[in-house]
Protein backbone atom coordinates (compact mmCIF):
# COMPACT_ATOMS: atom_id res chain seq x y z
CA UNK A 1 0.00 0.00 0.00
CA UNK A 2 1.41 3.78 -0.75
CA UNK A 3 2.46 5.54 2.29
CA UNK A 4 0.47 7.99 3.72
CA UNK A 5 1.41 11.40 2.82
CA UNK A 6 0.86 14.08 5.70
CA UNK A 7 -2.87 16.00 5.26
CA UNK A 8 -2.73 19.02 3.45
CA UNK A 9 -5.31 21.39 4.77
CA UNK A 10 -7.73 22.65 1.87
CA UNK A 11 -6.05 26.32 1.71
CA UNK A 12 -2.73 24.40 1.06
CA UNK A 13 -3.95 22.54 -1.58
CA UNK A 14 -4.98 25.69 -3.35
CA UNK A 15 -2.21 27.03 -2.37
CA UNK A 16 -0.38 24.56 -4.66
CA UNK A 17 1.09 25.75 -8.45
CA UNK A 18 4.11 24.09 -9.46
CA UNK A 19 2.93 21.38 -11.92
CA UNK A 20 3.76 17.93 -11.41
CA UNK A 21 2.04 15.10 -8.64
CA UNK A 22 1.50 16.40 -5.28
CA UNK A 23 0.60 14.07 -2.33
CA UNK A 24 -2.24 15.67 -0.37
CA UNK A 25 -2.75 12.87 2.24
CA UNK A 26 -5.83 11.60 3.66
CA UNK A 27 -6.06 8.89 1.83
CA UNK A 28 -2.99 6.64 0.28
CA UNK A 29 -1.90 7.72 -3.19
CA UNK A 30 -4.64 10.58 -3.54
CA UNK A 31 -2.61 13.72 -5.30
CA UNK A 32 -3.27 16.77 -7.11
CA UNK A 33 -1.94 16.72 -10.36
CA UNK A 34 -1.23 20.25 -12.04
CA UNK A 35 -0.29 20.31 -15.66
CA UNK A 36 -0.47 23.18 -18.46
CA UNK A 37 -2.54 25.17 -15.72
CA UNK A 38 -5.33 22.38 -15.43
CA UNK A 39 -5.97 20.96 -12.35
CA UNK A 40 -7.22 17.53 -11.53
CA UNK A 41 -7.25 14.35 -8.60
CA UNK A 42 -5.57 11.49 -9.45
CA UNK A 43 -5.29 7.93 -6.96
CA UNK A 44 -2.64 5.37 -7.50
CA UNK A 45 -3.61 2.27 -6.26
CA UNK A 46 -2.24 -1.27 -7.26
CA UNK A 47 -4.82 -3.87 -7.82
CA UNK A 48 -3.45 -7.21 -7.94
CA UNK A 49 0.12 -7.25 -9.76
CA UNK A 50 -1.34 -3.83 -11.86
CA UNK A 51 -0.55 0.09 -10.79
CA UNK A 52 -3.31 2.18 -11.94
CA UNK A 53 -4.02 5.72 -11.45
CA UNK A 54 -7.70 6.68 -11.75
CA UNK A 55 -9.01 10.06 -12.18
CA UNK A 56 -11.28 11.41 -9.38
CA UNK A 57 -12.18 15.08 -10.86
CA UNK A 58 -11.24 18.01 -11.72
CA UNK A 59 -10.10 20.65 -8.83
CA UNK A 60 -11.57 22.82 -7.21
CA UNK A 61 -15.22 21.54 -8.47
CA UNK A 62 -14.18 18.40 -6.61
CA UNK A 63 -12.89 19.23 -3.08
CA UNK A 64 -10.48 18.25 -0.93
CA UNK A 65 -12.95 16.80 1.75
CA UNK A 66 -15.06 14.47 -1.29
CA UNK A 67 -11.28 13.90 -3.68
CA UNK A 68 -10.79 11.83 -0.56
CA UNK A 69 -13.65 10.35 -0.02
CA UNK A 70 -13.88 8.96 -2.96
CA UNK A 71 -10.26 7.73 -2.55
CA UNK A 72 -11.41 6.20 0.17
CA UNK A 73 -14.43 4.37 -1.51
CA UNK A 74 -11.77 3.12 -4.54
CA UNK A 75 -9.56 1.70 -2.08
CA UNK A 76 -12.61 -0.29 -0.45
CA UNK A 77 -13.20 -1.52 -3.66
CA UNK A 78 -10.04 -2.68 -4.53
CA UNK A 79 -9.99 -4.83 -1.05
CA UNK A 80 -13.25 -6.44 -2.05
CA UNK A 81 -11.13 -7.81 -5.19
CA UNK A 82 -12.66 -4.80 -7.82
CA UNK A 83 -10.84 -3.32 -10.34
CA UNK A 84 -12.10 0.28 -9.91
CA UNK A 85 -11.10 1.03 -13.64
CA UNK A 86 -12.56 -1.96 -14.87
CA UNK A 87 -15.77 -1.02 -12.70
CA UNK A 88 -16.14 3.06 -14.15
CA UNK A 89 -15.12 1.76 -17.83
CA UNK A 90 -18.02 -0.98 -17.72
CA UNK A 91 -20.12 1.51 -16.18
CA UNK A 92 -19.46 4.65 -18.89
CA UNK A 93 -20.01 1.53 -21.87
CA UNK A 94 -23.67 0.83 -20.20
CA UNK A 95 -24.25 4.74 -19.78
CA UNK A 96 -23.22 4.41 -24.08
CA UNK A 97 -25.19 1.92 -25.03
CA UNK A 98 -28.17 3.14 -22.96
CA UNK A 99 -27.79 6.34 -24.58
CA UNK A 100 -27.69 5.22 -28.15
CA UNK A 101 -31.35 3.32 -27.24
CA UNK A 102 -33.04 6.31 -26.05
CA UNK A 103 -34.36 7.86 -29.05
CA UNK A 104 -36.84 10.60 -28.78
CA UNK A 105 -40.39 9.88 -31.39
CA UNK A 106 -39.42 13.56 -33.25
CA UNK A 107 -35.68 11.78 -34.07
CA UNK A 108 -37.61 8.12 -35.06
CA UNK A 109 -40.22 9.67 -37.71
CA UNK A 110 -36.92 11.58 -39.12
CA UNK A 111 -34.88 7.85 -39.74
CA UNK A 112 -38.38 5.86 -40.24
CA UNK A 113 -39.12 8.31 -43.19
CA UNK A 114 -35.41 8.32 -44.29
CA UNK A 115 -35.62 4.67 -44.44
CA UNK A 116 -38.42 4.10 -45.81
CA UNK A 117 -39.30 6.98 -48.62
CA UNK A 118 -37.86 5.33 -51.25
CA UNK A 119 -40.27 3.01 -51.25
CA UNK A 120 -43.15 5.56 -51.75
CA UNK A 121 -44.13 6.79 -55.26
CA UNK A 122 -43.63 10.67 -54.73
CA UNK A 123 -42.04 13.35 -52.92
CA UNK A 124 -45.78 14.47 -51.93
CA UNK A 125 -45.90 10.94 -49.93
CA UNK A 126 -43.27 11.66 -47.70
CA UNK A 127 -44.40 15.48 -47.25
CA UNK A 128 -47.89 14.43 -45.96
CA UNK A 129 -46.03 11.87 -43.65
CA UNK A 130 -43.92 14.61 -42.34
CA UNK A 131 -46.85 17.28 -41.78
CA UNK A 132 -49.25 14.85 -40.47
CA UNK A 133 -46.97 13.81 -38.02
CA UNK A 134 -44.97 17.63 -37.12
CA UNK A 135 -48.58 19.14 -36.77
CA UNK A 136 -50.43 16.57 -34.57
CA UNK A 137 -47.60 14.50 -32.89
CA UNK A 138 -44.56 16.22 -32.39
CA UNK A 139 -46.68 19.07 -29.47
CA UNK A 140 -47.52 15.90 -27.54
CA UNK A 141 -44.66 13.13 -27.59
CA UNK A 142 -42.08 14.26 -29.89
CA UNK A 143 -39.84 15.35 -27.14
CA UNK A 144 -40.72 12.09 -25.37
CA UNK A 145 -38.53 8.62 -25.57
CA UNK A 146 -39.88 6.16 -27.72
CA UNK A 147 -39.72 3.50 -24.96
CA UNK A 148 -42.13 6.02 -22.93
CA UNK A 149 -44.32 6.29 -24.96
CA UNK A 150 -47.67 4.54 -23.69
CA UNK A 151 -51.45 4.44 -24.39
CA UNK A 152 -52.18 8.15 -22.76
CA UNK A 153 -49.55 9.34 -25.21
CA UNK A 154 -51.35 8.28 -28.38
CA UNK A 155 -54.68 9.46 -27.22
CA UNK A 156 -52.91 12.67 -26.59
CA UNK A 157 -52.42 13.09 -30.13
CA UNK A 158 -55.47 11.19 -31.53
CA UNK A 159 -58.67 12.21 -29.17
CA UNK A 160 -58.24 16.09 -30.15
CA UNK A 161 -59.09 15.46 -33.96
CA UNK A 162 -60.49 11.68 -33.85
CA UNK A 163 -64.05 13.26 -33.93
CA UNK A 164 -63.89 16.28 -36.53
CA UNK A 165 -61.11 15.07 -38.52
CA UNK A 166 -61.42 11.18 -38.47
CA UNK A 167 -59.43 10.42 -41.94
CA UNK A 168 -56.69 12.43 -40.70
CA UNK A 169 -56.72 11.07 -37.41
CA UNK A 170 -56.75 7.93 -38.89
CA UNK A 171 -53.89 8.51 -41.11
CA UNK A 172 -52.15 9.77 -38.44
CA UNK A 173 -52.26 6.50 -35.61
CA UNK A 174 -51.48 4.54 -39.11
CA UNK A 175 -48.39 6.85 -39.10
CA UNK A 176 -47.25 6.36 -35.63
CA UNK A 177 -48.10 2.54 -35.30
CA UNK A 178 -45.50 2.34 -37.66
CA UNK A 179 -43.38 4.66 -36.65
CA UNK A 180 -43.33 2.96 -33.45
CA UNK A 181 -42.96 -0.51 -35.30
CA UNK A 182 -39.89 0.67 -36.64
CA UNK A 183 -38.37 1.78 -33.31
CA UNK A 184 -39.29 -1.73 -31.64
CA UNK A 185 -37.18 -3.40 -34.82
CA UNK A 186 -34.51 -0.94 -33.77
CA UNK A 187 -34.59 -2.12 -30.39
CA UNK A 188 -35.20 1.73 -29.52
CA UNK A 189 -38.27 0.26 -27.52
CA UNK A 190 -39.95 -3.22 -26.26
CA UNK A 191 -43.00 -4.02 -25.32
CA UNK A 192 -46.28 -3.94 -27.26
CA UNK A 193 -47.20 -1.32 -29.77
CA UNK A 194 -49.74 1.67 -28.29
CA UNK A 195 -50.97 2.99 -31.43
CA UNK A 196 -52.13 -0.85 -32.71
CA UNK A 197 -56.07 -0.66 -33.24
CA UNK A 198 -57.29 -3.93 -33.20
CA UNK A 199 -58.14 -4.97 -29.56
CA UNK A 200 -56.56 -2.17 -28.30
CA UNK A 201 -57.38 1.64 -29.71
CA UNK A 202 -60.91 0.14 -31.21
CA UNK A 203 -61.56 -0.46 -27.48
CA UNK A 204 -60.94 3.64 -26.56
CA UNK A 205 -62.14 4.87 -29.82
CA UNK A 206 -65.00 4.95 -32.06
CA UNK A 207 -64.66 3.12 -35.01
CA UNK A 208 -63.80 5.64 -38.37
CA UNK A 209 -66.63 3.99 -40.51
CA UNK A 210 -69.24 5.09 -37.73
CA UNK A 211 -67.78 8.48 -38.04
CA UNK A 212 -66.83 9.46 -41.23
CA UNK A 213 -68.53 10.73 -44.09
CA UNK A 214 -67.60 9.40 -47.63
CA UNK A 215 -66.76 12.43 -49.90
CA UNK A 216 -66.56 10.43 -53.37
CA UNK A 217 -64.82 12.29 -56.05
CA UNK A 218 -67.88 15.05 -57.69
CA UNK A 219 -68.65 13.78 -61.31
CA UNK A 220 -70.95 14.87 -63.84
CA UNK A 221 -73.88 12.70 -63.85
CA UNK A 222 -74.31 10.26 -66.65
CA UNK A 223 -77.07 11.92 -68.77
CA UNK A 224 -74.91 15.56 -68.74
CA UNK A 225 -72.40 13.72 -70.33
CA UNK A 226 -72.99 14.64 -73.99
CA UNK A 227 -73.76 18.01 -73.48
CA UNK A 228 -70.48 18.32 -71.43
CA UNK A 229 -68.13 16.98 -74.21
CA UNK A 230 -69.74 19.29 -76.82
CA UNK A 231 -68.89 22.15 -74.43
CA UNK A 232 -65.52 20.81 -73.83
CA UNK A 233 -64.33 19.99 -77.75
CA UNK A 234 -65.52 23.90 -78.03
CA UNK A 235 -62.57 24.97 -75.69
CA UNK A 236 -59.18 25.77 -76.86
CA UNK A 237 -55.60 24.55 -75.09
CA UNK A 238 -53.86 21.66 -74.62
CA UNK A 239 -55.19 21.68 -71.12
CA UNK A 240 -58.66 20.88 -72.36
CA UNK A 241 -57.31 18.42 -74.91
CA UNK A 242 -55.30 16.51 -72.03
CA UNK A 243 -59.01 16.53 -70.11
CA UNK A 244 -60.75 15.30 -73.26
CA UNK A 245 -58.44 12.57 -73.64
CA UNK A 246 -58.52 11.61 -69.81
CA UNK A 247 -62.47 11.11 -70.21
CA UNK A 248 -62.54 9.31 -73.75
CA UNK A 249 -59.89 6.69 -72.01
CA UNK A 250 -60.72 6.86 -68.53
CA UNK A 251 -57.68 7.15 -67.28
CA UNK A 252 -56.24 9.28 -63.92
CA UNK A 253 -55.30 13.21 -64.81
CA UNK A 254 -51.86 12.22 -63.69
CA UNK A 255 -51.22 9.06 -66.58
CA UNK A 256 -52.87 11.49 -69.02
CA UNK A 257 -50.87 14.71 -68.14
CA UNK A 258 -47.23 12.00 -67.89
CA UNK A 259 -47.94 10.75 -71.55
CA UNK A 260 -45.40 10.69 -73.54
CA UNK A 261 -45.55 9.77 -77.94
CA UNK A 262 -42.91 6.80 -77.00
CA UNK A 263 -45.69 4.95 -75.78
CA UNK A 264 -48.36 5.82 -77.88
CA UNK A 265 -48.50 3.35 -81.10
CA UNK A 266 -50.98 4.91 -83.61
CA UNK A 267 -51.14 2.02 -86.05
CA UNK A 268 -52.17 -0.39 -83.30
CA UNK A 269 -54.27 2.13 -81.46
CA UNK A 270 -52.41 1.31 -78.39
CA UNK A 271 -51.30 3.51 -75.39
CA UNK A 272 -49.00 1.38 -73.27
CA UNK A 273 -48.72 3.32 -69.60
CA UNK A 274 -45.33 1.81 -68.15
CA UNK A 275 -45.59 0.39 -64.58
CA UNK A 276 -43.47 2.95 -62.62
CA UNK A 277 -46.30 5.58 -63.64
CA UNK A 278 -49.43 3.53 -63.05
CA UNK A 279 -50.53 3.33 -59.19
CA UNK A 280 -50.54 -0.35 -58.86
CA UNK A 281 -47.28 0.03 -60.79
CA UNK A 282 -47.85 -2.41 -63.22
CA UNK A 283 -47.83 -1.73 -67.26
CA UNK A 284 -51.53 -0.75 -68.67
CA UNK A 285 -52.56 -0.88 -71.91
CA UNK A 286 -55.08 1.12 -73.21
CA UNK A 287 -56.70 0.82 -76.78
CA UNK A 288 -57.33 4.00 -78.08
CA UNK A 289 -60.91 4.37 -79.81
CA UNK A 290 -61.46 6.78 -82.77
CA UNK A 291 -62.12 9.70 -81.04
CA UNK A 292 -59.46 9.64 -79.24
CA UNK A 293 -56.69 8.80 -82.55
CA UNK A 294 -58.33 11.57 -84.25
CA UNK A 295 -57.81 14.13 -81.29
CA UNK A 296 -53.84 12.86 -80.70
CA UNK A 297 -53.59 13.24 -84.65
CA UNK A 298 -54.67 17.15 -84.44
CA UNK A 299 -51.97 18.13 -81.45
CA UNK A 300 -49.00 19.87 -82.41
CA UNK A 301 -45.46 18.07 -81.52
CA UNK A 302 -43.23 20.43 -79.61
CA UNK A 303 -39.44 20.37 -79.84
CA UNK A 304 -37.15 19.31 -77.01
CA UNK A 305 -40.13 16.88 -75.31
CA UNK A 306 -41.50 14.09 -75.78
CA UNK A 307 -44.57 14.64 -74.08
CA UNK A 308 -48.18 14.82 -75.31
CA UNK A 309 -49.49 17.23 -73.44
CA UNK A 310 -46.53 19.60 -72.15
CA UNK A 311 -46.68 22.39 -70.13
CA UNK A 312 -44.34 25.13 -69.37
CA UNK A 313 -40.66 24.98 -71.07
CA UNK A 314 -41.73 21.18 -71.49
CA UNK A 315 -42.73 19.72 -68.21
CA UNK A 316 -46.03 18.05 -67.77
CA UNK A 317 -49.42 20.23 -66.91
CA UNK A 318 -50.02 21.14 -63.61
CA UNK A 319 -52.17 18.95 -61.61
CA UNK A 320 -54.29 21.59 -61.46
CA UNK A 321 -54.70 22.64 -65.43
CA UNK A 322 -57.34 20.25 -65.96
CA UNK A 323 -59.15 20.74 -63.11
CA UNK A 324 -58.88 24.80 -64.17
CA UNK A 325 -60.79 24.16 -67.25
CA UNK A 326 -64.17 22.56 -65.38
CA UNK A 327 -64.44 25.38 -63.10
CA UNK A 328 -63.66 27.87 -66.33
CA UNK A 329 -66.81 26.04 -67.39
CA UNK A 330 -68.28 26.28 -64.09
CA UNK A 331 -68.99 22.56 -63.58
CA UNK A 332 -68.94 21.37 -60.05
CA UNK A 333 -66.85 18.42 -60.91
CA UNK A 334 -62.76 16.91 -61.27
CA UNK A 335 -61.43 15.06 -63.67
CA UNK A 336 -61.15 12.23 -61.47
CA UNK A 337 -64.78 11.80 -61.24
CA UNK A 338 -65.15 11.13 -65.06
CA UNK A 339 -63.82 7.69 -64.26
CA UNK A 340 -66.64 7.56 -61.49
CA UNK A 341 -68.88 8.71 -64.44
CA UNK A 342 -67.73 5.78 -66.74
CA UNK A 343 -68.00 3.27 -64.21
CA UNK A 344 -71.63 3.86 -63.30
CA UNK A 345 -72.57 4.25 -67.07
CA UNK A 346 -70.32 0.47 -68.03
CA UNK A 347 -72.25 -0.68 -65.21
CA UNK A 348 -76.08 0.56 -65.07
CA UNK A 349 -76.41 1.17 -68.74
CA UNK A 350 -74.29 -1.02 -70.51
CA UNK A 351 -73.89 -5.21 -70.10
CA UNK A 352 -70.35 -5.30 -70.49
CA UNK A 353 -69.17 -7.55 -67.45
CA UNK A 354 -67.81 -6.15 -64.35
CA UNK A 355 -64.23 -7.49 -65.39
CA UNK A 356 -63.77 -5.40 -68.38
CA UNK A 357 -64.64 -1.86 -66.76
CA UNK A 358 -62.58 -3.07 -63.96
CA UNK A 359 -59.87 -3.45 -66.29
CA UNK A 360 -60.17 -0.05 -68.19
CA UNK A 361 -60.03 1.66 -65.00
CA UNK A 362 -56.74 -0.33 -64.62
CA UNK A 363 -57.95 -1.41 -60.72
CA UNK A 364 -56.51 -4.26 -59.08
CA UNK A 365 -57.75 -7.17 -58.72
CA UNK A 366 -58.60 -7.65 -55.01
CA UNK A 367 -58.19 -11.90 -55.00
CA UNK A 368 -55.10 -13.08 -54.85
CA UNK A 369 -55.66 -16.64 -56.50
CA UNK A 370 -57.88 -14.66 -59.72
CA UNK A 371 -54.82 -12.25 -59.91
CA UNK A 372 -52.39 -15.15 -60.24
CA UNK A 373 -54.24 -17.24 -63.10
CA UNK A 374 -55.62 -13.73 -64.48
CA UNK A 375 -52.90 -13.74 -67.78
CA UNK A 376 -54.79 -11.35 -70.92
CA UNK A 377 -56.27 -8.12 -70.26
CA UNK A 378 -59.02 -8.48 -72.45
CA UNK A 379 -57.54 -5.61 -74.48
CA UNK A 380 -59.92 -5.86 -77.88
CA UNK A 381 -62.93 -6.65 -75.65
CA UNK A 382 -62.14 -3.26 -73.64
CA UNK A 383 -61.76 -1.58 -77.24
CA UNK A 384 -65.62 -2.35 -78.04
CA UNK A 385 -66.59 -1.02 -74.96
CA UNK A 386 -63.91 2.53 -75.22
CA UNK A 387 -65.68 2.94 -78.67
CA UNK A 388 -68.91 2.44 -77.09
CA UNK A 389 -68.11 5.08 -74.50
CA UNK A 390 -67.05 7.44 -76.79
CA UNK A 391 -70.27 6.93 -79.10
CA UNK A 392 -72.35 7.00 -76.07
CA UNK A 393 -70.83 10.54 -74.92
CA UNK A 394 -71.27 12.10 -78.24
CA UNK A 395 -68.52 11.67 -80.87
CA UNK A 396 -69.61 10.94 -84.00
CA UNK A 397 -69.09 7.28 -84.80
CA UNK A 398 -66.73 6.77 -87.82
CA UNK A 399 -65.05 3.50 -89.29
CA UNK A 400 -61.49 2.87 -90.21
CA UNK A 401 -59.70 0.54 -91.84
CA UNK A 402 -58.60 -0.53 -87.51
CA UNK A 403 -62.42 0.06 -86.54
CA UNK A 404 -62.40 -3.56 -83.92
CA UNK A 405 -66.13 -3.77 -85.50
CA UNK A 406 -64.66 -4.27 -89.12
CA UNK A 407 -62.19 -7.14 -87.62
CA UNK A 408 -64.23 -9.10 -85.46
CA UNK A 409 -64.01 -7.87 -81.97
CA UNK A 410 -66.65 -9.60 -79.73
CA UNK A 411 -68.33 -8.70 -76.71
CA UNK A 412 -70.55 -11.87 -75.34
CA UNK A 413 -69.74 -13.43 -78.64
CA UNK A 414 -71.66 -10.87 -80.18
CA UNK A 415 -70.12 -8.46 -83.15
CA UNK A 416 -70.87 -5.19 -82.20
CA UNK A 417 -72.16 -3.78 -85.64
CA UNK A 418 -71.47 -0.71 -87.66
CA UNK A 419 -75.23 -0.38 -88.03
CA UNK A 420 -75.60 -0.64 -84.06
CA UNK A 421 -72.89 0.52 -82.54
CA UNK A 422 -74.44 0.92 -79.26
CA UNK A 423 -75.64 -2.50 -79.31
CA UNK A 424 -75.02 -3.12 -75.51
CA UNK A 425 -75.66 0.45 -74.20
CA UNK A 426 -79.42 0.06 -72.05
CA UNK A 427 -81.14 3.17 -73.03
CA UNK A 428 -80.34 6.17 -71.08
CA UNK A 429 -83.91 6.89 -70.39
CA UNK A 430 -84.79 3.65 -68.68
Amino acid sequence: MPKIAPELSARAVAALKAEGRHAVGGAPGLHLRIANGHRGWVLRVVVGEQRRDLGLGPFPEIGLAEARQKAREMHQLVRQGIDPLVTKRALRSALNARQATEKKFDWCVTEFIRSKSDEWKNAKHRQQWENTLKTYATPHIGHLLVQDIDLQHVLLCLEPIWKTKNETASRLRGRIESVLDWASVCKYRTGENPARWKGHLDKVLAAPMKIQKVQHHPAVLIDDMPSFILALRQRVGLAARALEFTILTAARSGETRGATWGEIDTDARIWTIPGPRMKAKREHRVPLCNAAIELLQKLPRTKDTDLVFPGAEGRPLSDMSLTAVMRRMEVEAVPHGFRSTFRDWAGDRTDFPRDLAEFALAHAIESKTEEAYRRGDALERRRVMMTAWSTFIGYPRTVTAFDPTEHGAHHNSEALSETSPTQHIISSHE
